[in-house]
């Protein structure tokens, strides 16, 4: 399906992509608390919206 070569260069990509991905969260970190303080509380209200939602279809 895939050749050795494409399946070597996925895998260097996501490293490399991880790394940098990781290295510029890290360093906007101040702005991340400063700006998105409270924001986990919009993830938990539409993870449990979402959650209700199939609730209501399964049990309907």
């Amino acid at each position: 399906m895939f050749s050795k070569g494409q399946i070597i260069f996925g895998i260097i990509f996501f490293i490399v992509f991880a790394i940098i991905i990781g290295y510029t969260y890290r360093k906007d970190l101040k702005l991340h608390k400063r700006f998105y303080a409270g924001s986990i509380w919009i993830l938990i209200a539409f993870i449990s919206f979402i959650l209700f939602i199939s609730a209501i279809k399964f049990l309907l």
